[in-house]
């Protein structure tokens, strides 16, 4: 991180930008060269190693690039952060930068489908093998452990029970074995919990979702507390597996990210206040026969969620009974969209699974919480009001039968 304002509230952070040095702008310009000038001087630097402060290469790093991994650091009250062409490009860059053939990492069951079928089905390609536990339980945690293992795994809430782990003991536990612990914070966004300050290493963002905010790009983070890691780890990571898997963010990707930065607390605040709404709202509606949101005391982790997170996410679901029941309901939908991704300003469902988790076997499924049944509704920033009348007229469909 190279940024040196001072320690503002999330926020402010979040909205300031330093003016261009070359033009005084308040809003960044987009560099779309693939290629930049050396003289004499830069290629002298570029001989000596320094990568890190000069152009070299669209793969290696873009000025815009920087400006966004600068902005987000002071967003997560990260040390570094390296930007990924997409949330599943940061998963794997981050993965294989920190493990390699013989190794064993311990991951949650209830993972994003496409980490949960790499870590399964792919990475055992290379050697690398997965005990996938409920880290919930410290003591499943630890039995899970072995000699050879490096890394811990989870997300902060998970994709798409809305599980919560508690950090505090897998922090202790990997600071007590010398791990490295990462989390996926996609579904929490830096808005809702910063992970780094809870003794997580890496954090994980799939940037495409809250913190570019508009389902209008694709892009990932990878941000860093120094401490187990050293304080040059994404350089590394950048130079050693990136740039060589070839994942660079674009820079017209890397723009809308930054300036979807700053109003994510803003979004992302009425957000969080619309998905309690409707958490409240669908527990109480006799068609429904759960509702999985932190912010509900029925929540199995209610607790947890309310001791690590000033806010319960913008992520719930919940669950008709049925996958034709399911359909019926987000088909039925006027002002919610029916459609894959999550975190922008419209609200959007779908049934996670048959779409998103559809290449996971359905025992596997099951295992992670996923019912036939269920729905998965990413919280918009629509009036409350109206979408509450929006999902009553839906599940209006489904008649009186099934549900509670």
């Amino acid at each position: 991180m190279t940024d040196t304002t001072p320690p503002w509230s999330l926020a402010s952070a979040a909205v300031y930008q330093a003016p261009d040095a070359a033009t005084g702008a308040i809003a960044p310009p987009i560099h779309v060269s693939s290629s930049f000038q050396y003289d004499e001087a830069i290629y002298q630097e570029v001989v000596a190693g320094a990568r890190e402060t000069v152009n070299i290469y669209g793969r290696c790093g873009n000025p815009g690039e920087r400006l966004f991994q600068d902005h987000l650091a002071r967003v997560e009250g990260a040390d570094a952060v390296l930007a990924t062409a997409s949330g599943m490009a940061a998963v794997t860059t981050t993965l294989f930068g920190l493990l390699k053939q013989g190794d064993h990492l311990v991951c949650d069951w209830t993972t994003y489908s496409s980490t949960h079928e790499f870590l399964a089905h792919r990475a055992p390609d290379f050697g690398i093998e997965t005990t996938f536990v409920d880290m919930a339980d410290a003591a499943a945690v630890r039995a899970a452990l072995r000699p050879e293992t490096k890394v811990l795994y989870f997300e902060a809430i998970a994709n798409p029970t809305m599980k919560v782990v508690p950090i505090a003991p897998l922090a202790a536990l990997a600071e007590e074995r010398g791990l490295v612990l990462v989390c996926d914070n996609t579904f929490a966004s830096p808005a809702v919990l910063r992970p780094l300050e809870h003794g997580v290493d890496l954090v994980i963002e799939s940037a495409s979702k809250f913190i570019g905010g508009h389902n209008d790009v694709i892009g990932g983070a990878i941000a860093l507390r120094a401490g187990r890691l050293p304080a040059d780890f994404l350089e590394r990571l950048r130079w050693n597996t990136m740039v060589k898997w070839g994942a660079p963010i674009a820079p017209f990707s890397a723009w809308l990210l930054d300036r979807g930065l700053q109003t994510l607390p803003l979004r992302v605040e009425r957000q969080c206040e619309n998905a309690a709404g409707l958490a409240a709202f669908l527990e109480a509606h006799p068609a429904v026969e759960r509702v999985c949101y932190p912010g509900l005391p029925s929540h199995p982790q209610h607790e947890i969620a309310k001791a690590q997170m000033p806010r319960f996410g913008a992520m719930l679901a919940f669950d008709v009974g049925s996958e034709p029941r399911a359909l019926a309901v987000v088909t039925a939908l006027k002002l919610a969209s029916f459609a894959a991704s999550l975190g922008g300003v419209r609200t959007v469902t779908q049934i996670p699974g048959t779409m998103a988790f559809l290449d996971i076997p359905e025992a596997e499924r099951a295992r992670m919480g996923i019912t036939p049944g269920m729905v998965r509704i990413s919280a918009g920033i629509e009036a409350l009001e109206d979408l509450q009348q929006d999902f009553a007229q839906a599940l209006g469909v489904l008649g009186t039968g099934g549900g509670r």
